[in-house]
């Protein structure tokens, strides 16, 4: 008989084995005031390579292969992150994507990971599959501070679940693991820009994502900026649908990050020009650079987008 696992569960035993091999991960793991565990991927733990592709695989709920991959971008000298899924809604949009931002007193963190679908109060769950009830809660928070205790109180009361069966991953983007946790979110902006534009993410079977591993920038701002623009002008995602050709060579267009009126500027200026407001920035900048569907109904492919290069330099390395 197959056990169905929910996506907190598939999370919740890959947290453990981080937590049996934190040494070699160079993590630490800490139990919160309500007994909540705090896997410190980056605060105050060195993290590294190896710690971000786990905490990427973690927040995809164990549904995709995240990678380090030799970089394939003309003149442009890093390694690339790699994902791969054949569950891509259940993966990115139930799980991945950052929908929850958890404010509790002065603490503030972008809250991913399979314990959106337990909370399920996100607008999104109201169009997409992906709610469950689940024993436990696993959760990926990008900030430069651990939870506080009443941080963890917030999140198990509104998870509804004793703080014992809370696991929470932590690390800032301004860290080698925080980085590649957010680079790895390549084919996650494809399906959530798709989503914004009335697309049937049902349609999708499948997504494979690339996007190239920038420096690790010493503040936060700084590294937020770039490996958002590793996305939007170096990333580059495949998808294969079942759907209508017109229907693809309508939509194609729109779906890669220049189709916005904020393209063309490394994401640091962006947030200058919005004085920081993030709710400003034109939504459907946060795309890849490149967007390929291979269209399983009718054998035909269908290519948009491109990559930037310059923009690339001058965001990783100033020039």
């Amino acid at each position: 008989m197959t056990v169905a696992f929910t996506l907190n569960e598939r999370a919740w035993h890959l947290a453990d084995q981080m937590a049996a091999n934190a040494a070699s991960l160079r993590i630490a793991v800490q139990r919160g005031d309500n007994g909540a565990r705090i896997l410190d991927c980056g605060v105050t733990a060195p993290g590294g390579l190896q710690a971000g592709l786990a905490l990427a695989r973690v927040c995809l709920a164990g549904l995709a292969e995240v990678a380090l991959v030799p970089g394939n971008l003309t003149d442009l000298s890093c390694p690339m992150i790699q994902v791969a899924s054949d569950h891509p809604v259940a993966a990115c949009m139930a799980s991945q994507y950052a929908g929850w931002q958890v404010k509790a007193g002065k603490y503030f963190a972008m809250g991913s990971g399979p314990m959106r679908a337990a909370y399920g109060k996100e607008p999104l769950f109201d169009h997409l599959p992906g709610r469950e009830q689940a024993p436990v809660a696993v959760g990926v928070l990008e900030s430069r501070k651990l939870p506080t205790p009443e941080a963890l109180t917030y999140l198990a009361e509104k998870l509804q679940l004793p703080g014992d069966r809370l696991t929470l991953l932590v690390a800032p983007a301004s860290s080698i693991a925080g980085a590649v946790q957010v680079v790895a979110r390549s084919v996650e902006t494809t399906l959530h820009k798709l989503h914004e534009l009335k697309f049937d993410l049902a349609k999708i079977v499948a997504g494979f994502g690339t996007a190239p591993l920038p420096p690790i920038a010493a503040e936060e701002e700084t590294a937020i900026g770039r490996t958002n623009d590793a996305i939007l002008y170096g990333g580059e995602v495949t998808l294969w649908v079942r759907a209508e050709d017109s229907e693809l060579e309508a939509l194609g267009p729109r779906v890669p990050a220049s189709a916005s009126h904020d393209y063309g500027a490394p994401f640091v200026d962006v947030l200058n020009r919005y004085h920081h407001d993030f709710y400003k920035i034109d939504p459907l900048l946060f795309s890849p650079a490149k967007v390929i569907f291979h269209n399983l109904k009718t054998g035909c492919s269908h290519v948009f987008g491109h990559f930037s290069v310059p923009v690339l330099h001058l965001s990783f390395f100033g020039d």
